[in-house]
């Protein structure tokens, strides 16, 4: 068996879009791989025949996603194959191109084009679509101007290209850039007529779409401001015949997590944030629209909707709810598994999926259910789930299993100093593993915190066990999947669950002798950046740093980043006004001339969630303190640079990452 290498990942396919047709009789879904010449990502429909057992690949220009079945036979999608059309996008005009193609492949034709970048489409009946798109204000009722006079108004956008001018908070968003006065607004289209119309109004940021099983009604959660963006959502019912909505929001201070028809009733989820702020895992209710009467539903239930396992081995988006029949089907992490599960109206949660590792996204119909997973320390395949066992049906990614070495995470418990939890973590054994020798070793912190590791593939981790190190890793106290008070950190910060973590490392180091004390390193990003920060102000014990879109001062991350301004304080318990010393006391670089660990500095320049400053005021501070240090920027990357980035830029990252523990660590 050959160890993984860095350009190993560029090998690696991911499966997006998972979309089963209405006979239930083939399945559509997106391949992407990762092109190393353009330094971008391609994607690709393909079909799997569920009768016959055959998969094919359906489009082939490399630039199609966002499949829609219009009918058993004909898919609707997204595709940028034409170079005009991607010349458009470049120079600011909004514009989403719409294709449709049979299953029996063919000549993909052109069948319409909307003046927006749309988020989300969805079909309502034979007619009309839905779909949620970017509103400019700067670009105004766009959609009914003339040729000539959209020509004229991007001419004049273009001549203020040198000039940002920002009126509310957010003003900007990672990954989207600036956001002032933009919107996910909600429209229908009418496909005969072309006519495009809005639902909700300029200033209503719409969330969550879904739609009656007759296509005449429409929830939607949405929030609406000026100024300032608050948590707390509504819920809203569009009647499509009366082209009217009404507002359903309970409670007036509630954050909607998702909302559905069934058997003639309204299930949602949310929280109202009030016991364990805004990381608060949802609860289910029922909602009698004739009656206006809400009802709570398993109240037992104490665990976050979607998928919170951390992976590197993931792109684009996977459905992670689902209504058939009279169930909700959705996504929840357990302890360090994310699992697929039903509801019904009673309240009674079946659990549907008990592989170890993630399932990524599925679709179901008819009972019928089909999903995108992480199972197995395996790369994302399909898998369908016949009964309680799940069978396999793709093998993009097999060949991994068979030629290369993967460390396989062993797991272990320990409970807390103060004997009140359990903690789990994982030790990795390095290429080549020889009983009775010492190795090097990294510790890993995941992001958050409210995310968890568990026992599915990374290709960062898999590396460096290639390069000769152990990989230890846990869930800390702030983890998800394991309830809100084991999550709940507010107020704590860089204490039980600093402790926790490194108790995790004496545990592991006791009941591994193959793990040498003398030479550990730390990495972490987003949350784990800010643990990395945090250890090397309170601990030497660690003979290297990698930090990685890393928070180092909770002041500046109030009033710079997306989220700040309500995240620092929900998180924090504090801002800047009520409690400028806890805020500070929290903040790894009021430590930072204690610290004497060499760190490397990985940072975006457009990462908007954890602002460059935070990973330069904390480079400073240890270069100033005479502390080996070094910065490394990636220009045109965001938060999500180790998921998403471009090819090179992730292979970049992960050389610098390698070539700073082995300066130091071997």
């Amino acid at each position: 068996m050959e160890k993984i290498t860095f350009d190993d990942l560029l090998k690696f396919k991911f499966i997006s879009g998972l979309t089963l047709s209405p006979d239930r009789l083939k399945l559509a879904f997106v391949v992407h791989d990762m092109n190393k010449d353009e330094n971008g990502y391609t994607s690709n429909i393909w079909i799997y025949d569920i009768q016959k057992g055959k998969l094919s690949q359906l489009t082939s220009s490399n630039k199609d996603s966002s499949p829609i079945w219009l009918d058993s036979s004909r898919i609707l999608f997204v595709s940028w194959r034409e170079e005009k059309d991607r010349k458009r996008k470049e120079n600011g005009e909004p514009v989403t191109p719409f294709y449709e193609i049979t299953v029996e492949g063919g000549e993909a034709k052109r069948t319409f084009e909307l003046p927006f970048f749309v988020e989300r489409l969805k079909k309502l009946n034979d007619e009309v679509f839905l779909f949620t798109a970017v509103y400019d204000h700067r670009l105004g009722e766009f959609w009914k101007l003339s040729d000539e006079e959209k020509e004229k108004l991007l001419k004049s956008l273009k001549e203020e290209k040198d000039y940002k001018v920002v009126d509310e908070i957010p003003f900007w968003a990672n990954g989207s850039g600036f956001t002032n006065k933009k919107r996910l607004r909600l429209f229908k289209y009418n496909i005969q007529t072309q006519q495009i119309s809005p639902i909700t109004d300029e200033y209503s940021n719409v969330e969550y779409i879904s739609d009656s099983p007759d296509g005449n009604a429409v929830l939607y959660i949405s929030n609406t401001f000026k100024d300032v963006m608050k948590m707390p959502n509504d819920l809203y019912l569009y009647d499509a015949q009366k082209d009217e909505s009404i507002k359903l929001t309970h409670h007036d201070h509630f954050m909607y997590e998702l909302a559905e028809f069934v058997d003639g009733k309204v299930i949602f989820a949310g929280s109202d944030m009030r016991r364990y702020g805004i990381n608060e895992n949802p609860q289910f209710y029922i909602l009698d629209i004739s009656s206006n009467r809400v009802e709570p539903i398993a109240p037992d239930f104490d665990a976050s909707i979607g998928n919170s396992v951390n992976s590197d081995c993931r792109f684009g988006r996977n459905r992670a709810i689902k209504i058939d029949g009279k169930y909700l089907y959705f996504v929840s992490t357990q302890w360090h598994d994310a699992q697929l599960f039903r509801i019904d109206l009673s309240g009674t949660i079946e659990q549907l999926t008990f592989e170890t590792g993630s399932v990524d996204g599925f679709d179901v119909v008819n009972g019928q259910i089909f999903f995108v997973g992480l199972r197995n320390m395996k790369l994302q395949e399909i898998y369908e789930l016949v009964g309680k066992q799940e069978r396999q049906i793709t093998q993009f990614n097999e060949w991994v299993q068979k030629e290369k070495y993967i460390s396989k995470p062993e797991r272990f418990t320990f409970t807390t100093k103060d004997e009140t939890t359990t903690i789990e973590g994982w030790v990795m054994k390095p290429f080549n593993f020889e009983p009775g020798k010492k190795y090097p070793a990294i510790l890993e912190i995941h992001g958050g915190p409210k995310t968890a590791y568990g026992e599915v593939f990374m290709h960062e981790m898999q590396l460096l066990a290639s390069e000769g190190y152990v990989v230890m890793f846990c869930n800390p106290r702030g983890s998800d999947g394991r309830g809100n008070q084991f999550a709940d950190i507010r107020g704590k910060y860089g204490t039980i669950d600093y402790e926790d973590i490194m108790q995790f490392v004496d545990e592991a180091i006791a009941k591994y002798e193959f793990i040498d004390e003398n030479r550990i390193g730390v990495t972490g990003g987003s949350y784990g950046g800010f643990m990395t920060n945090w250890i090397i102000g309170h601990t030497d014990r660690f003979k290297a740093a990698v930090s990685q879109r890393s928070i180092s001062n909770w002041i500046s991350k109030f009033g710079t980043t997306d989220i700040g301004y309500f995240f620092v304080e929900d998180q924090q318990l504090a801002t800047p006004w009520s409690d400028f010393e806890k805020l500070w006391w929290h903040s790894p670089m009021k430590y930072a001339d204690k610290a004497k660990t060499p760190t490397l500095f990985i940072h975006s320049d457009e990462d908007y969630r954890c602002w460059l400053v935070e990973a330069i005021q904390m480079f400073t501070s240890l270069k100033y303190h005479g502390v080996e240090a070094k910065l490394v920027i990636f220009k045109g990357e965001n938060h999500d640079l180790s998921r998403s980035g471009k090819p090179l830029h992730r292979l970049r990252r992960l050389k610098e990452i390698v070539g700073w523990f082995e300066n130091y660590l071997k």
